[in-house]
């Protein structure tokens, strides 16, 4: 599997984990008194946000990007939903280079 793959399943994995802490977590910490939903879903998110991180740092070594994307591509992984754009373009670039 190249790291752009992985990469790409770890991006979508993020995105995933960082939706439900948002608009699932967080609300049934405050609004259900369910605090436990956070503490679970914050520790699987934050594992992912770094695995996020080194498949990055892996991803700009194999393919040689340019510093200025790999930042936009990290600032992509703090925003809600960029991620799932990240995949999508890395996956049409995955496919053009095969």
């Amino acid at each position: 599997m190249s790291s752009l793959n992985l990469f790409r399943k770890v991006a979508l994995a993020e995105g995933v984990s960082y939706i439900v802490l948002l608009f699932i977590a967080m609300p049934l910490k405050y609004w259900a008194d369910m605090p436990l939903a956070v503490k679970y879903v914050g520790w699987a998110h934050g594992l992912l946000f770094v695995l996020y991180i080194a498949c990055l740092v892996m991803a700009w070594q194999e393919r040689k990007w340019s510093f200025g994307r790999v930042i936009v591509l990290f600032i992509a992984s703090l925003l809600p939903f960029v991620p799932f754009y990240v995949e999508k373009k890395l996956k049409e670039e995955e496919s053009i280079a095969n």
